[in-house]
């Protein structure tokens, strides 16, 4: 199977198409990506940080795309309820990767803090633009970020300038909707300037019962003494597919929070590469991943510690019941030195049935000797000595089991600082293991 050859064809035949309705400085590498593709072509098995998902068969099927950019006639704000309650959200929306901007949320943002489309912003800001656009997303390193690079014609941007704190959250719902089956690029691009700090979260949604293909490349750039808090929680359906690339930067004493939680998908593969580059840098990356019937979750993060004095942890957690898959594969990077560099790793599973499969490579590479470097694995099953403590107290099994499994996934979750997002993340996680709808009240797209 070489399905490479119809995007080839696609590029090709519909260049000019593409070109004519994307900003000018994205259309910049577009010819550069194209033949980073066609050279790499998709990865195999056999390709060390691909070894747990089918990446040329997610990409065979033929996929609609709406290179002309044709509006989606839809006002999210009125349709779309599922905000988190309480937590006081700058709410916006992206409709398969086009920023909306008919009906923009009235909240104000401080001086100079920018939330727009990023083929906006390319026009306005094209020297800013180009000074971080593809930056970390090498297209000569990887198929799915050449393939993003070549084919996505708008997206989403953050910038955030010097010194700024944005105290509100900023929430931003993906939304895929769709009367034919759809691919859709995504890009995003976050810039948080020297001392400045924001907090985001992005939520993903379907809308339609069509067979969606996703591709996401999220750039992130912390500079020094910045901080950047970003969660990003999936509850899409069992037609999905979702392939996401996410790369940061963190420059001198800059901190990072960065949490995964799938909720509802059909098939998910998260790649997240993160650089300590500047003294002092800490990161904290976690995963709350919930599985059944036929669903596949597949996280790979690789952590590059260049500069001495920095912190990286991560705590990776899940759940997978029926013929549910899952994979970690974890890399700790210390490179020379990279003195006084402090990590942890660790990725705990439970399977729920003899028939759901996880697949588990925690993995450090230390070119440096002054360090404490730590990692960890596990995979079982249901505790049965709790299982029958419970039982012996008038608990039913179901409810017993739910439990258990709350509670084991709960530890992910209380690392959310966000109080609010925390409390809703623990209602739709119980949602989820009594086996109900996670719709939001409200929420007309959903029904």
């Amino acid at each position: 199977m070489n399905s490479e050859k119809q995007y080839i064809e696609l590029y090709t035949g519909a260049r000019q198409m593409i070109f004519e309705h994307a900003a000018a400085p994205l259309n910049a590498l577009r010819d550069k990506a194209f033949d980073d593709f066609r050279r790499l072509g998709f990865p195999t098995s056999k390709v060390e940080r691909y070894k747990y998902t089918d990446i040329d068969a997610l990409f065979a099927p033929n996929y609609g795309l709406n290179l002309k950019r044709l509006p989606i006639p839809v006002n999210p704000y009125d349709a779309f309820k599922c905000d988190v309650p309480n937590l006081s959200t700058s709410l916006y929306f992206v409709v398969n990767d086009q920023f909306h901007t008919q009906h923009l949320p009235k909240s104000h943002l401080p001086e100079g803090v920018v939330i727009d489309s990023l083929c906006s912003f390319a026009s306005t800001h094209p020297q800013l633009f180009a000074q971080y656009y593809a930056r970390l997303a090498r297209t000569e390193d990887d198929a799915v970020t050449a393939l993003n690079t070549m084919l996505a014609q708008d997206g989403l941007m953050v910038y955030v300038p010097r010194n700024v704190v944005v105290d509100r959250c900023v929430q931003v719902i993906n939304i895929l909707r769709s009367d034919v089956d759809l691919m859709v690029n995504r890009r995003v691009l976050i810039v948080v300037e020297e001392g400045a700090a924001v907090k985001l979260l992005f939520c993903d949604h379907t809308a339609d019962d069509r067979r969606f293909l996703a591709t996401q490349v999220i750039e992130a750039f912390v500079a020094d003494n910045a901080s950047l808090e970003l969660y990003c929680m999936e509850e899409t359906h069992a037609r999905n597919v979702r392939v996401s690339n996410v790369f940061i930067d963190q420059q001198r004493s800059s901190r990072v929070k960065h949490h995964v939680i799938t909720l509802h998908n059909g098939i998910t593969r998260n790649r997240l590469d993160l650089s300590l580059s500047g003294e002092g840098a800490e990161c904290e990356l976690g995963g709350c991943i919930i599985a059944d019937k036929q669903q596949h979750v597949d996280n790979n993060t690789l952590i590059t510690h260049r500069a001495c004095h920095c912190t990286s942890n991560q705590l990776y957690k899940y759940v997978l019941d029926e013929h549910a898959t899952g994979a970690f594969a974890g890399k700790v990077l210390v490179a020379p030195g990279a003195q006084k560099t402090a990590s942890q790793m660790t990725n705990q599973n439970l399977t729920a049935t003899p028939q759901a499969r996880m697949y588990t490579q925690p993995m450090l590479e230390i070119y440096a000797d002054d360090v404490k470097c730590a990692h960890g694995s596990t995979v079982g099953q249901l505790n049965d000595a709790a299982m029958f403590y419970m039982r012996q107290r008038g608990i039913s099994q179901a409810e017993a089991r739910l439990l258990l499994q709350q509670a084991f996934a709960g530890e992910v979750i209380d690392h959310i600082h966000l109080d609010p997002l925390r409390d809703r993340l623990r209602y739709l996680v119980e949602k989820r293991f009594r086996g109900e709808l996670s719709k939001c009240a409200g929420c007309k797209l959903c029904k």
